[in-house]
């Protein structure tokens, strides 16, 4: 049985990074969720933090630089994406933006897309839902159910009897991808999609 490809893109600009950090928390608790069910992942991490010039570059010259290339390609060819950005005046940021861009829009149709973002206070936390969820949507990707925001004092915490503390929610998106992957669960259930019946054969059963 091949070991399941994951793509971990961390738009991360800072160096260490809370959105690395992050990516690298959801990659290894998806890799630990997997192995629970008996199956094995590779991840590749992917910083665009290193391909900002190649991905500036590629839309002016329309070629990406063999770096861009690759990355691109580990992308496209992964079983399922973790993508992470930090929330910059309410959105993704520029440079998370514009690596999709690049990338074909066919590409990442019926993939696995966990989003989650980073910034510095929760009332960021919209952006995943207004602005990076219909993203991953509109290029036709299957986007997991719970998105994990992680702001500053996230960090370290445990939450409270209402809410799940950070930890709580990478495990919970973790689960939703494991069990996509897996090929079973809610998640996956929810994601084969309905059959459709043509209209013309509607119009012949009301007519019987």
């Amino acid at each position: 049985m091949t070991a399941f490809k994951l793509a971990a893109v961390s738009a991360g600009l800072s160096k260490p990074s809370s959105t690395r950090l992050l990516a690298d928390r959801l990659a290894e608790a998806t890799v630990r969720r997997l192995g629970e069910e008996g199956r094995e992942a590779e991840v590749a991490v992917i910083e665009l933090r290193d391909l900002a010039v190649d991905i500036a570059n590629n839309f002016v010259t329309g070629f990406p630089a063999a770096a861009l290339r690759e990355a691109i390609g580990t992308v496209t060819e992964a079983d399922a994406v973790i993508a992470v950005t930090p929330i910059f005046t309410a959105s993704y940021s520029g440079l998370f933006k514009s690596f999709f861009d690049v990338i074909d829009h066919d590409a990442l149709t019926g993939k696995p897309v966990l989003i989650a973002a980073t910034g510095g206070t929760a009332r960021h936390s919209l952006a995943l839902e207004h602005a990076v969820r219909p993203l991953f949507s509109y290029l036709r990707a299957v986007v997991l159910p719970t998105a994990v925001y992680a702001a500053t004092d996230d960090w370290g915490t445990a939450g409270d009897a209402l809410t799940d503390g950070l930890p709580g929610r990478i495990e919970r998106a973790a689960g939703e991808l494991a069990g996509l992957l897996a090929g079973h669960g809610p998640v996956a259930e929810a994601a084969v999609p309905e059959q459709v019946v043509p209209f013309a054969e509607q119009l012949a059963a009301l007519r019987v």
